[in-house]
């Protein structure tokens, strides 16, 4: 096993290529649950976990059912990439939501209605996809997933503790709220764009 590779990926998916503030993906709870630092942490929490899943699910899936050479009904299913994976990830998403339900009441009332549309967060579906269409094996596609959901929650603790100190702060009144969360995303998405130029090598 190639432990720098392996590494390569994870600093890949957490700063130079991060979902969000890089290829703009799950910009919906990223905006929207960023306005309290512990429902950030949790949600982060959540994504890293589903992400490792789906990863992990999505590769079995399409390459032993849905891969004309190494599936085990040897035609060509690759056409049923997102349906399936989709299907996986609304699976993991509510096994997410029950276990958050059972085991933390108060962060399943923080997150709200955030936490079923991680089902629609096409940051997961982004990290499914791009495992295959990156060719990366069982392993990689994992440390991906894990990398890419630890990126996920970066952007969004970042952005809620930002976003609390904001609160204390004198903004114009045509700012507050949402549009000067744009602006500060966009200021992030600037910001990481240093780590564009980060070689490993």
């Amino acid at each position: 096993m190639d432990f720098g590779n392996l590494f390569v990926i994870a600093v890949g998916s957490i700063l130079i290529n991060n979902f969000v503030l890089m290829r703009f993906l799950g910009i919906c709870p990223y905006i929207g649950v960023s306005k309290k630092l512990d429902s950030a942490v949790g949600m982060g929490m959540a994504v890293i976990f589903v992400m490792t899943l789906a990863s992990f699910a999505t590769w079995i899936i399409y390459r032993y059912l849905l891969h004309p050479v190494t599936g085990i009904w040897g035609v060509d299913l690759t056409f049923l990439r997102t349906i399936a994976f989709i299907l996986v990830i609304a699976s993991l998403v509510q096994f997410v939501e029950m276990m958050i339900q059972k085991l933390a009441p108060a962060l399943y009332s923080a997150l709200g209605i955030f936490l079923p549309l991680i089902t629609t967060n096409c940051a997961v579906l982004g990290v499914a996809v791009l495992n295959i269409d990156d060719n990366l094996n069982l392993v990689e596609s994992i440390v991906n997933g894990i990398a890419a959901g630890i990126g996920f929650t970066i952007a969004l603790i970042l952005m809620a503790g930002i976003r609390e100190r904001l609160e204390l702060a004198n903004i114009p009144k045509p700012l507050q709220g949402i549009p000067i969360a744009f602006i500060m995303a966009g200021l992030m998405a600037i910001a990481f764009l240093g780590f564009s130029g980060l070689s490993v090598g």
